[in-house]
């Protein structure tokens, strides 16, 4: 556990110095209305309000999961960094909220989310302030829910931890961008087909690489958990990842 999270940073430290075009699937800096802008920020206080009481309540119960904090949001961060040229010309990555959301919730990942694309958008040039709550509000908030979601329904049905941490993290990410679609399609209707057709179109942007990419994101997921439940059992015991596992 120890060793994994100085590789995860050196691998951060390796995309700050590495010269990339700023397109990705984040939404840039300025492409958004003002009034949508303001209503995804606003839309993103509540689950960050939340999400700052649940990690002080974590890191007050459980003051040694700080570690497997900062590995949440170094994952995180690393992977929605790397960005892959996409056949349609812009450009997919991976979001890595899966992993935090299974260890600690939606809620604490929403803040550890919210910090990894604040420092994107202020170091690596990837996504931008006035559309930080829209992307919040997707990859931080969104993506959790729906990784949480998938985890615990696959749970319930008997299917077995690696299977349901790949579908967790996989959904995940595919549900990030599907919410992107969402808000790009509110903004900006077209003008034939409205919200349906521009949704169509934007979503169908990314659909070539970003189901790949969400298979190889759900598979890494796999491996940073067993490797934790491996190493580190008495701390997914004490988070009830693997009570969770059980029931």
């Amino acid at each position: 556990m120890k060793e994994l999270v100085p590789k995860l940073a050196y691998f951060t430290i390796v995309l700050l110095f590495i010269p990339k075009q700023a397109y990705a699937m984040h939404i840039m800096e300025g492409f958004l209305p003002i009034g949508w802008a303001i209503f995804w920020f606003a839309l993103c206080l509540p689950f960050l309000v939340k999400g700052v009481k649940a990690i002080r309540t974590v890191v007050k119960e459980n003051p040694e999961t700080k570690l497997l904090l900062a590995l949440s949001g170094a994952f995180t961060f690393v992977l929605s960094a790397l960005k892959i040229p996409s056949v349609t010309g812009s450009c997919s990555h991976p979001t890595g909220v899966g992993l935090g959301s299974i260890l600690f919730g939606p809620f604490v990942m929403s803040v550890l989310g919210s910090i990894v694309l604040l420092f994107q958008s202020l170091l690596l040039a990837h996504g931008g302030l006035t559309t930080l709550g829209a992307n919040i509000f997707s990859m931080a908030i969104v993506g959790p829910l729906i990784a949480i979601g998938v985890f615990k329904l696959a749970t319930k049905w008997g299917l077995s931890f690696s299977v349901t941490v790949f579908l967790a993290a996989m959904l995940g990410d595919l549900g990030t961008y599907v919410m992107t679609s969402f808000q790009l399609a509110l903004a900006f209707p077209a003008e034939v087909g409205g919200f349906a057709g521009s949704f169509q179109k934007f979503s169908s942007i990314f659909a070539l690489t970003q189901v790949p990419l969400a298979v190889s994101e759900g598979l890494l997921t796999v491996m940073i958990m067993n490797f934790i439940q491996k190493y580190n059992m008495s701390e997914l015991i004490k988070l009830r990842i693997l009570k969770v596992k059980e029931s």
